[in-house]
C-alpha cells in the first residue's frame, strides 16, 4: 500500500490502489466530452524500430477519452517518414506524425532563423516544442498531456492518472507531474535523480541557505520525469528548454507562471523502466554526462535569476557538499536496494557521483563565463506576435506533409 504523505509544498495524488481503471476512464471520457485532451509523443525514428514503442500505441489504441495524439518525428528521411505514417496508422484516436525534418518543416524554421526566433539545438526539447505549436494551432483542445516513447513498462493506467487532475474540472491543477520508482524488477534504477539532483539541492540549500525554489524541486519525488499534463491555456506562454534541461526548465517555469496550489505531482506507476542512457564520462557532450551538465545549468540558472549570486569558490564549495552528500545518499539507496532484493553495483554508483561533482564545476564554470546564455526556446506567444502566420502555415504545412506522403 502506498503512503499517503503530503509534504506541505505542492500537493501529491498517490495511488493508493482502491479504484480501477475502468472507474478513471469511465469519469475521464465525462470530463473530455467539454475539456478535450491530446497527448504528445515526441519520438526518434530509431524508436519505431524497438518493442517499448509498438507496446505503447498498443495500450493508446484502447484509450476511449483521447481527442487527439500528435507525433513529433526526428531524424527521419522521406522514406522513413512514409513507414512513420504507416506505423501509426494503428492508432484509433484522430492523430498526425509531424515530420521535423521535411523540406517544408525546414523552410519554416529558415523563416524562424531570419527573425531570431529559432531553437538553438534540435533534440527533444525542439521536438516538444512544435508539437506543442501544433497543438496551439488547432485551438480545440483543454489539457495536453505528454510522455516518452521507450517506457518499456508502460500500460494505459499511467496516461489516466497523469491527465486526471487537470481534467477533472473540480480541481484546481494547471499542471500534474507523474512519478514513480525507478525499478525494473532487478535493479534500482535513476541514477540521475537519485545521485545528482537529490543530493545537490541538499548541497545547495546547506551552501546559498534557504529558497522557496530549493522547497519546491525538493517536493517532486521524481522531477526529471518526462511525464506531464498541463492546461493548454497556460502553453503561448510556456518556455521550453532546448537542450538537456528540459524536465527542470518546465518545473521552474511552473514555479515562475503557476502558484504552488496550482501544480501537483500525481503517482502513475508501481514500476517503471525505459532506455538508459550511457554515463559517457569520456565525452561530456554525450549520454548522462551532457545530461547532469544541463540540468546543472538550469538549477543555477533559475536560482540566479531570483536573485543568488554565485562565485567560483562558491562552486567549489558546493562540489564539496554535493560530494559528501550524495556519498551519504547512496548509502541509503543501496541500503533500501538490498532490503528489496534490488541489485546496486556500488562501484558503478561512485563512479557516477565522481563524474556528476565534476560536472557541477564545468557547469558552474560554464555558467559564470556566459551568465546569459538561455536554451529556452521563444514561447509561441512571441512567434505569434512576430509571425501572426506563422503558426497557421506551420499547421498547413504538417497537414500537406501528411497528405503527400501517405
Amino acid at each position: 500500500m502506498a503512503d499517503f504523505h503530503q509534504n506541505g509544498n505542492i500537493t501529491t495524488l498517490h495511488n493508493l490502489r482502491t479504484r480501477s481503471l475502468e472507474d478513471l476512464q469511465y469519469e475521464l471520457e465525462g470530463y473530455s466530452a467539454k475539456r478535450k485532451i491530446t497527448l504528445i509523443l515526441p519520438s526518434l525514428y530509431s524508436e519505431l524500430e524497438g518493442a517499448a514503442l509498438a507496446h505503447i500505441l498498443d495500450e493508446l489504441s484502447a484509450v476511449p477519452y483521447l481527442h487527439r495524439i500528435i507525433i513529433g518525428l526526428d531524424q527521419a528521411n522521406e522514406s522513413q517518414f512514409r513507414h512513420a505514417q504507416s506505423y501509426f496508422s494503428r492508432l484509433t484516436q484522430n492523430h498526425i506524425v509531424i515530420w521535423n525534418d521535411s523540406p517544408r518543416m525546414k523552410a519554416l524554421g529558415a523563416r524562424l532563423e531570419e527573425l531570431g526566433l529559432a531553437p538553438k539545438e534540435a533534440g527533444k526539447g525542439k521536438n516538444v516544442w512544435t508539437c506543442i505549436g501544433y497543438l496551439i494551432a488547432c485551438e480545440d483542445s483543454s489539457v495536453m498531456a505528454i510522455h516518452d516513447c521507450d517506457i518499456t513498462t508502460y500500460d494505459r493506467h499511467m496516461l489516466a492518472r497523469l491527465v486526471y487532475p487537470v481534467v477533472n474540472p473540480n480541481f484546481p491543477y494547471q499542471m500534474a507531474k507523474g512519478y514513480y520508482p525507478r525499478i525494473d524488477g532487478q535493479k534500482l534504477n535513476g541514477r540521475v535523480t537519485r545521485l545528482l539532483v537529490s543530493p545537490l539541492l541538499i548541497a545547495l540549500k546547506k551552501v546559498i541557505g534557504d529558497r522557496d525554489y530549493l522547497d519546491y524541486l525538493r517536493s517532486f519525488r521524481y522531477p526529471l520525469s518526462g511525464e506531464f499534463a498541463l492546461r493548454v491555456p497556460i502553453l503561448p506562454d510556456l518556455r521550453i528548454p532546448s537542450d538537456w534541461g528540459l524536465e527542470i526548465g518546465v518545473l521552474s517555469e511552473a514555479w515562475r507562471n503557476l502558484a504552488p496550489q496550482s501544480v501537483c505531482q500525481v503517482e502513475i506507476a508501481d514500476a517503471y523502466d525505459h532506455k538508459h542512457q550511457d554515463l559517457s564520462p569520456q565525452d561530456a557532450s554525450k549520454g548522462l554526462s551532457r545530461m547532469s551538465t544541463d540540468i546543472c545549468k538550469a538549477i543555477f540558472r533559475k536560482l540566479a535569476s531570483d536573485g543568488t549570486i554565485f562565485t567560483p569558490n562558491m562552486f567549489r564549495t558546493l562540489k564539496a557538499t554535493y560530494y559528501r552528500q550524495a556519498l551519504d545518499i547512496l548509502e541509503s539507496y543501496y541500503n533500501d536496494a538490498k532490503m528489496n532484493g534490488l541489485a546496486v553495483d556500488r562501484h558503478k554508483e561512485e563512479k557516477a557521483v565522481e563524474l556528476f561533482a565534476e560536472n557541477i564545476i564545468r557547469a558552474g564554470n560554464t555558467f559564470l563565463e556566459n551568465p546569459n546564455e538561455s536554451p529556452f526556446i521563444p514561447t509561441w506567444n512571441r512567434v505569434h506576435a512576430a509571425d501572426p502566420s506563422f503558426l497557421s502555415d506551420f499547421k498547413k504545412a504538417a497537414a500537406l506533409d501528411a497528405e503527400e506522403f501517405t
